[in-house]
């Protein structure tokens, strides 16, 4: 990589673009993947295309000094290979757990010369999870959580997911927390076997729109789930978990709501 400070920067991943803003780099980048949509200012960037189908001919149009590549959604390494071929200068990431998120932020802080905001933002970012773990370690019960990523066929995160580290964060245990994968296509009967807590929809991309608690009881035997028989079926946004950026801290505060609400209001009113 050059050691010369990046001006121009292509982003394509909704993580690293996401990553880039909270630095204060967004006047530094000048094109993003398809999906990224956070913060707003991005509306307004010229698109390079999905992030599993990135165009390197519209990326080099842009003249890049920089392009932040990721490999955090399977079948993204493809890209990694074109960037060489490409030859401008890249950065991947490659998180598996939440702790790497800090990792990256600290690694493009440095590539690009802001490494002070990347301490700074990390500082913030570690601050708000120790609350979150505080205050959740006062709940007398670790519910089972069962994770939803796919509804057809069914997939959701396993043991090397940071999905893993959120929920015990928040107080709570991944249903499939013994599963030595990312993600993976887990039966139905898995499932019920297991009976969960709580059960969590975070559907990817525009199956988002498509979630509805009221339809989880109507597969076949999961009324049975004490999770569906004590209403306790949730949508989350994909967005605030699937991408490894900051604002995971944000779904991790809106998590340990859902999974502890008395006590978080409790915590809310006092604070």
């Amino acid at each position: 990589m050059s050691l010369s400070i990046p001006k121009r920067i292509v982003s394509l991943a909704c993580s690293n673009t996401e990553i880039l803003f909270a630095l204060g780099l967004g006047v530094r980048v000048v094109g993003v993947d398809d999906w990224s949509d956070f913060p707003p200012q991005v509306g307004d960037l010229p698109r390079v295309g999905p992030d599993l189908k990135i165009d390197m001919a519209k990326v080099a149009i842009l003249e890049p000094d920089l392009i932040l590549a990721s490999l955090s959604v399977p079948g993204m390494e493809r890209n990694i290979s074109a960037l060489e071929r490409l030859g401008v200068p890249f950065l991947v990431l490659d998180p598996k757990r939440l702790d790497d998120v800090f990792g990256d932020i600290e690694r493009v802080g440095e590539a690009t010369g802001v490494p002070e905001n990347a301490r700074r933002l990390n500082a913030d970012l570690r601050s708000r999870i120790e609350v979150v773990r505080a205050r959740a370690h006062q709940a007398a019960h670790r519910p089972t959580l069962y994770w939803e990523w796919w509804p057809t066929p069914l997939i959701c995160p396993g043991r090397q997911s940071w999905i893993v580290q959120m929920s015990e964060l928040a107080g709570a245990d991944l249903l499939f927390k013994d599963v030595e994968a990312a993600s993976f296509v887990v039966h139905e009967s898995e499932v019920l076997d297991r009976d969960p807590d709580h059960v969590i929809l975070c559907w990817c991309g525009t199956l988002q729109k498509k979630m509805d608690v009221t339809k989880v009881g109507g597969r076949p035997g999961w009324d049975r789930l004490r999770a569906v028989q004590a209403g306790r079926v949730h949508c989350l946004p994909e967005s605030l978990y699937g991408r490894p950026g900051p604002r995971l801290v944000e779904g991790l505060e809106r998590l340990a709501r859902v999974v502890h609400p008395d006590v978080f209001a409790e915590a809310s009113t006092v604070s």
